[in-house]
């Protein structure tokens, strides 16, 4: 039996762990996936467990290794971003892998923009708005004031995609594009680390720079990339794909506008409201606007499915009604001028009663409206003084036709279609190391797409 030459690639979110294969076409041709327990930091606040993740990736990269199906030519990795994994001088993992949500002191908060200028200069700098332990350097900022001793025995902090990597290759190294995810680290203007970083003994606990086109080492024939944040990751199909103006709004738990033609500078009124910049595989900027719009929705139909006795998953059961659609549906000239503040916490929707609602159908449309009103407000930030045409959505929502319909609805200027491109984020990290494994030319056409009526 001929093996088929795949890359594999480990593609980590904060609920879902998947490993893929992709064949030389870029077509899945093995998925497995599940999830871990997650366990608490030293101040019981839930986290992932780091050690648990790392006996899976080791099983589950054995198991597939001595699957006769398949020949392993590369291995990849895609991950969420604003997580450190800690190691000693040994190379031992140092727990916890504390969780961005976690609340920042703001006594210590208050103190690091102090001393480096003020909130509104380093945001601008580093293209970071303040987001607490979410601005992933100033974990460590914490754990140097707070917990020197446990500081001081860290020798090496990897971004978790990069500790994915070490895992496989043993080797450790640092990434562009996990380092410019909103992590306080970088100095956009001057493309090299923020002073702070240097003068608070942190440059020093990081491995050097490489590019994820690059990878790790290579090991019995197998090369080992050094892994990507995972936004990134899934914009490189697009970049692939298509050449004139789009904007990528990349939905799970978050929900990113992408905009890689819009390289101005981000203003405060764009950062106090969650914009960011990220850097591409590439190293470009790429303006984004962020809405924790999946995790909301995730929140509130188990609420729905309390209140009305129904499964947790039935909403994907819910037909779109035009009916509902255009009763429910923003105003589309005042959402494409809206100015307002984004609320990135939450829509309308957790301030109404679900007893005003006659059935469940009615409420998850109405649900479905109030998030599409916020996801206007954060995408509009990044389209603004941009030529976009066309806006992909991807993700969890691109399949929801009544989340899709109203944002049709709400730009009549712009075309939106949902994209349909298998694994985005692991298929942009296998993208990445292409020419490390793959004999075919660099593929086109990898995207589906299909326009919804703003009419």
């Amino acid at each position: 039996m001929r093996q088929q030459p795949v890359i594999a690639v480990f593609d980590v979110g904060k609920t879902n762990k998947k490993l893929l294969l992709f064949n030389e076409a870029y077509e899945v041709v093995y998925e497995e996936s599940g999830q871990l327990p997650e366990t608490t930091d030293e101040d019981g606040f839930a986290c992932e467990n780091v050690e648990a993740l790392a006996a899976w990736v080791l099983q589950a990269y054995e198991a597939i290794c001595k699957n006769e199906s398949f020949i392993i030519k590369a291995v990849n990795f895609s991950a969420y971003g604003a997580s450190f994994v800690y190691l000693d001088a040994d190379g031992k993992i140092l727990p916890p892998l504390y969780n961005y949500l976690k609340p920042y002191p703001e006594a210590l908060k208050q103190q690091f923009y102090t001393n480096y200028g003020g909130e509104s200069l380093v945001a601008k700098q580093t293209a970071s708005p303040v987001l607490g332990n979410l601005n992933a350097g100033m974990q460590l900022y914490r754990l140097k004031n707070q917990q020197p001793v446990f500081f001081e025995s860290i020798k090496t902090a990897l971004h978790l995609p990069q500790f994915l990597s070490y895992l496989l290759s043993n080797t450790t190294q640092t990434d562009i594009t996990s380092i410019g995810c909103h992590t306080n680290l970088w100095h956009f203007q001057k493309k090299n680390y923020h002073k702070w970083v240097k003068q608070e003994g942190v440059l020093e606990k990081f491995a050097p720079l490489k590019s994820c086109k690059d990878i790790a080492a290579e090991k019995e024939g197998i090369a080992i990339g050094i892994g990507l944040h995972d936004s990134s990751a899934a914009l490189i199909p697009y970049l692939a794909s298509f050449t004139e103006p789009f904007a990528l709004l990349s939905t799970g738990t978050w929900c990113i506008t992408l905009n890689p033609f819009n390289h101005t500078q981000l203003s405060d009124y764009e950062l106090h409201n969650d914009c960011l910049c990220y850097l591409s595989y590439e190293a470009m900027p790429v303006k984004a606007s962020r809405l924790f719009a999946g995790y909301e929705h995730e929140q509130q139909v188990k609420l729905l499915a309390t209140h009305f006795n129904k499964a947790t998953d039935f909403y994907k059961t819910v037909t779109a009604n035009a009916a509902l659609i255009k009763k429910m549906q923003p105003n589309a000239e005042a959402a494409v001028q809206q100015t307002q503040q984004v609320m990135v916490a939450q829509s309308k929707f957790g301030n109404r009663k679900l007893t005003a609602f006659a059935d469940y159908e009615t409420a998850y449309h109405q649900l479905i409206a109030d998030i599409v009103e916020q996801q206007i407000r954060s995408t509009n930030l990044v389209l603004k003084g941009t030529t976009v045409k066309r806006i992909f959505v991807d993700g969890g929502f691109s399949k929801n036709p009544i989340y899709m319909q109203l944002m049709a609805l709400a730009y009549p200027g712009i075309e939106v279609y949902a994209a349909d491109v298998a694994q985005a984020t692991a298929l942009g990290a296998a993208l990445a190391v292409h020419h490390h494994w793959n004999t075919q030319p660099f593929p086109v056409n990898l995207i589906r797409i299909t326009r919804y009526s703003n009419q």
